[in-house]
């Protein structure tokens, strides 16, 4: 029996590869070969799925759109987000473990909860259709997710730094940025992460905050049906790029993520 142990982790790894696997071999299929017929493999290979992303502006834009945006929401959720948890993780105040819950229940929230709210405030402001609207609209989710993680990797950090760093001289920006910072260097890189994920993979405020200049990919994969039907093996093509961002952020931070599991905060 031992001699088969090896076989469950091969199965389920094979179970979890194979959407993918069959993700890609539909983006290398042309609809009618899709829908026509049931094949492990393409019979005729196309690259005209990729082709048509990578020339059509509504599609390489969408992508261009949801890497800005995410990006610029991860960068200023991870900024907010630092010295809110170095308070939260040094500091005793009033309401601090009130104030800390309640920032966790703004992730708990689903967003359909603020689509409308978002929708209503950032067409009077003129924000709608903006990149910078869907950045700051994650931001309700992500900062205080970011809070939370930092603030354990904080709290990990004893206090005799902040004190010696003091003595010392330093002042508390420069004690911050310099020394602080990359001793939970792990800390950031699985803030980073999850912020990134979770705003690369958010559909409906990303769309319901866009129109035409600002739309995402996903949005777009949600709208490929024309007289003939949906483009199955577009859709599919589009699916696969889609993927290719989270699989490089996961490669860099991989390290990052185990450490944060490892210390019972992710």
């Amino acid at each position: 029996m031992k001699r088969f142990v090896w076989l469950v982790p091969v199965l389920y790894i094979l179970f979890v590869l194979l959407p993918i696997y069959w993700l890609l071999n539909m983006s290398f299929k042309n609809t009618n070969e899709i829908l026509g017929s049931f094949t492990l493999w393409p019979r005729v290979f196309t690259l005209e799925n990729y082709r048509k992303i990578f020339t059509d502006p509504t599609w390489y834009g969408g992508y261009l759109n949801s890497l800005a945006y995410v990006l610029m929401n991860t960068v200023l959720s991870v900024t907010v987000a630092l010295p809110a948890a170095y308070a939260f993780s040094r500091y005793r105040f009033l309401g601090d473990k009130h104030l800390f819950f309640w920032l966790l229940t703004n992730r708990m929230a689903p967003p359909a909860v603020f689509a409308l709210p978002f929708f209503q405030l950032y067409s009077a402001i003129h924000l709608f259709d903006t990149r910078v609207a869907v950045a700051l609209a994650h931001c309700l989710f992500n900062i205080p997710l970011a809070v939370w993680i930092l603030e354990g990797f904080m709290s990990g950090v004893p206090k005799e730094l902040d004190e010696t760093a003091f003595v010392d001289g330093y002042p508390f920006w420069r004690f911050f940025i310099r020394i602080f910072i990359p001793t939970i260097a792990a800390g950031v890189g699985v803030a980073a992460f999850f912020c990134f994920m979770f705003s690369w993979v958010e559909l409906l405020l990303a769309k319901t905050l866009t129109a035409v200049d600002a739309k995402p990919i996903a949005a777009t994969m949600t709208r490929t049906a024309s007289t003939s039907g949906y483009e199955l093996g577009l859709l599919a093509a589009a699916g696969a790029l889609t993927i290719i961002p989270g699989a490089f952020v996961i490669y860099f931070v991989r390290n990052y993520i185990a450490k944060g599991f490892a210390l019972g905060r992710v």
